[in-house]
């Protein structure tokens, strides 16, 4: 039953993201600071990537890797800007529904813990009653013979 909740909520967080994964987009090609900060982690995304991929078909690392023009490392960086926004609202929504059912199943054991202790309590009261009030406050004195009663 929570499987499915948990779906179409990611589902929905995922849709109402995606407009605003946009309008970053949209803003970072015109402002000049940002599309310079863009623009050089693309180029290090794509020597990183470059690098991976040649590491996993056994060719050679130590070679230059041609950089991407500017136009494509602003279009690489946006996208991997807005995907990062909208994966990393749907991460949040994810994380926030397992901590809701861990505290759930937390709050599940305490009630069973304490009825156990209820149970345990009214069981012994039901004993105390049955042998009376004495039997419950019955003590042992025991004397020390050499020195007597204190």
């Amino acid at each position: 039953m929570v499987l499915p909740v948990v779906k179409l909520g990611t589902l929905a967080v995922k849709t109402f993201s995606k407009p605003i994964a946009n309008r970053i987009k949209k803003q970072a090609t015109h402002h000049p600071k940002f599309r310079q900060f863009i623009i050089n982690l693309a180029q290090a995304n794509h020597r990183f990537t470059t690098q991976i991929q040649r590491r996993i078909y056994g060719r050679a690392t130590d070679v230059a890797i041609r950089p991407l023009n500017k136009e494509k490392a602003v279009q690489a960086a946006v996208d991997l800007a807005g995907e990062l926004f909208v994966s990393s609202r749907s991460e949040a929504r994810k994380e926030e529904l397992r901590r809701q059912e861990l505290e759930v199943s937390s709050n599940m054991k305490l009630a069973r813990e304490v009825e156990l202790l209820r149970q345990r309590v009214e069981e012994l009261d039901r004993l105390a009653k049955g042998r009376g009030l004495t039997g419950i406050m019955q003590t042992r004195t025991t004397v020390n013979e050499s020195t007597g009663p204190s």
